[in-house]
């Protein structure tokens, strides 16, 4: 009976993980590719969600902040649910609902990637920093589930496990979800690196040149008084 319970788990979760895959792939695709740009061209990625999903955006800063599987230098990354004294005093001199969005006015700017993650999508401190963060400039994806609730609409990027509505079966795909991202960005950035240009949308840092010698001939000395 419990191994029964068990291979349907199994079967539940990899279920969720193949429907996303085989309905979403491209815009997964293209939101490594908005992250790997926005990484090359110095800018920082956020990540924040509550319970299971506050803990799904402390592992993927720090995938990026250390490292995924390739040797690199680190990548500038924050989980926006780490810090509790700021936490606390936000939820104590305004409202929970702030939590996120005054960290947001406070540190992200335009370019930054914001990763906001809800398997309801309906979270009202996370939609309010998606708000936040459209006031900014700053590029939004959505990790959400089943409808994909308010944040569906209101992200530039939308990655939706929409085959699940058990926010275990959703947090299960959000994982796999941030593993492939760090890794097809850690290897897209270490490609950039090797042919020695940026990500598409960049330029190429011109290689510096050494100053023209200058000819003894040329120059004329002072001759003492």
């Amino acid at each position: 009976m419990v191994q029964d319970a068990i291979r349907r788990i199994f079967a539940a979760a990899a279920a969720a993980q193949q429907r996303f895959v085989a309905e979403h792939a491209d815009a997964l695709a293209k939101v490594i590719e908005v992250t790997a740009d926005a990484l090359a061209a110095g800018r920082t990625l956020f990540f924040f969600g509550n319970g299971g999903s506050a803990a799904d955006a402390q592992h993927l800063a720090a995938e990026f902040v250390n490292r995924y599987l390739l040797p690199r230098a680190p990548l500038p990354a924050l989980a926006l649910s780490t810090d509790s004294s700021t936490l606390t005093s936000i939820a104590n001199d305004f409202s929970y609902d702030e939590v996120f969005a005054k960290q947001i006015q406070a540190l992200a700017r335009a370019g930054d990637v914001a990763f906001a993650i809800s398997t309801s999508g309906n979270a009202r401190n996370v939609l309010r920093a998606v708000e936040e963060c459209r006031r900014r400039g700053v590029i939004t994806v959505g990790l959400t589930g089943g409808t994909g609730g308010a944040l569906a609409h209101r992200v530039d990027h939308v990655l939706c496990v929409d085959a699940a509505h058990l926010a275990p079966r959703i947090q299960e795909t959000h994982i796999v979800i941030g593993h492939v991202l760090c890794e097809l960005v850690e290897i897209r950035l270490a490609d950039v690196r090797e042919r020695g240009a940026p990500a598409a949308g960049g330029h190429a840092r011109p290689r510096a040149q050494r100053p023209a010698a200058t000819g003894r001939a040329t120059s004329k000395r002072r001759r003492r008084p």
